[in-house]
């Protein structure tokens, strides 16, 4: 007997998954690929969509013609801020620009000045001012720059809608996908901002997440989902965790804070410092943070490394003392630094770092977590609601097997219970559970991985 399966199409910028979840939410399989990036009609780097719609076309007959799965639903999870554009037959017009090509600053301007300034347009978008990271300002360049093609536009999508739209030739908008930095929502009224229609943009009105299609692949009933954000998707698996409001600190390169209870409006001085808004399943706004955690450890690590001429990974074996934490607070009281400038909000390294004021490595090192976590504590802090009422922190990544981060993180937040929450694969799960409780009220209990740490 065939195994009934949800398969993910979980698209990263650089790697390409595709999962298959049982019905109990369990990862049976997982295949990973990588596609070259190809040049657009620029000269500049983008994703091979061709690539990519081949894929999925091609992954979805295999399974159909599995025989050890059967396949009962697909969904989509991939990174935003990428727009495909359709012709009046439905056919993709140009390349998937790529969301880091530069952009004349006076084609988003000139919307700015319209609608109140860039402050008060990005404070009612919640999107910082990213040039293409701005989903919406990338649709006004290609209107701007390429007239030409853009008179050929009838439908615009973004990317997750638009795999989805490959299988079912349905045109659909959610709220997960055009709610991320996308300078196209209005977060004060909750609907597309007014330079949408004034700009002549027929963008499709937002369904729900959860809203699935009946479609026929090779003749098999198959339902197939909308397609989501991926960072909503990978938020979506700890609303069933049960335990409260919560906080998720995605930690890497990049250690993104995200706070799906706080309902006040984004300000000025969040967005100032990089703070933005995304929307999660539920259409409710995700205030979130981000610090450039990861990359910040890295390089001091490298400076450590090279003073006390110790091995790559030697950090890893440094055990948290108290006492030399405590030693370090009288040492360094107030603001004073060693390695990072000091101001509440300055993240930059210090010009000159003498780590001849360390005896060890070990001294070193605590006292770099010590300010890395007091600047995580300092973004984290930028989206907690005044009436601060989160009762759990969920780390994840590669900072949630940091001991010492874990140790100091817990005792600047005494007043809540921090986790680690060890699951692979949050995006494609996310996206698996979308689809799966439009197709069932009974949903299966889900295994976060939690451990609670104590200070």
């Amino acid at each position: 007997m065939k195994q009934k399966v949800i398969a993910i199409f979980d698209v990263g910028k650089t790697n390409k998954k595709l999962l298959l979840f049982d019905h109990d939410l369990r990862l049976v399989s997982e295949e990973e690929t990588r596609f070259p990036e190809v040049m657009d009609d620029d000269g500049f780097e983008c994703d091979n969509i061709e690539l990519i719609e081949k894929w999925v076309k091609d992954s979805l007959l295999d399974l159909i013609h599995s025989d050890k799965y059967e396949l009962t639903a697909v969904n989509f999870a991939t990174y935003g801020a990428t727009i495909v554009y359709l012709d009046e037959k439905g056919k993709r017009i140009a390349p998937a620009y790529n969301y880091l090509k530069p952009i004349d600053e006076r084609i988003p301007e000139r919307i700015y000045r319209r609608y109140g300034g860039q402050d008060e347009f990005c404070r009612r978008t919640a999107s910082p001012a990213l040039g293409m990271l701005n989903s919406g300002m990338q649709i006004l360049w290609f209107k701007t720059v390429k007239p030409e093609l853009y008179e050929k536009v009838r439908y615009i999508l973004h990317l997750p809608q638009y795999l989805s739209y490959l299988i079912t030739g349905r045109i659909f908008s959610e709220h997960t996908s055009i709610g991320c930095h996308t300078a196209l929502w209005d977060f004060d009224s909750m609907k597309y901002h007014p330079w949408v229609s004034d700009q002549g943009l027929d963008l499709p009105s937002p369904v729900p997440v959860s809203t699935l299609t009946d479609v026929i692949i090779d003749n098999i009933p198959v339902k197939a989902g909308i397609g989501i954000h991926d960072s909503s998707a990978s938020l979506a698996p700890y609303f069933s965790g049960g335990k409260g409001k919560f906080l998720l600190l995605s930690t890497g390169t990049w250690c993104i804070n995200m706070n799906p209870f706080n309902p006040e409006r984004l300000t000025v001085e969040q967005l100032d410092n990089d703070c933005l808004c995304y929307m999660s399943i539920n259409q409710q706004p995700v205030k979130s943070s981000r610090i450039f955690l990861g990359n910040m450890h890295e390089t001091a690590v490298k400076m450590l490394n090279e003073h006390f001429r110790t091995t790559e990974n030697f950090y890893k074996n440094v055990k948290y003392d108290q006492e030399l934490i405590n030693m370090l607070k009288l040492r360094y009281s107030g603001d004073k630094r060693a390695f990072f400038n000091s101001g509440p909000e300055a993240r930059e390294f210090r010009q000159h770092i003498d780590l001849f004021d360390f005896k060890s490595f070990d001294e070193a090192y605590h006292q770099l977590m010590s300010e890395l976590c007091s600047l995580a504590v300092g973004a984290i802090k930028l989206i907690l609601p005044e009436k601060d009422d989160i009762a759990n922190i969920y780390i994840t990544g590669g900072f949630a097997k940091n001991q010492i981060f874990l140790r100091l993180m817990a005792r600047s937040f005494p007043g809540k219970k921090v986790y680690t929450s060890v699951m692979s694969n949050s995006t494609a799960l996310g996206a698996a559970i979308v689809v799966l409780n439009s197709m069932t009220s009974e949903m299966p209990q889900l295994n976060l991985g939690l451990t609670e740490y104590q200070a």
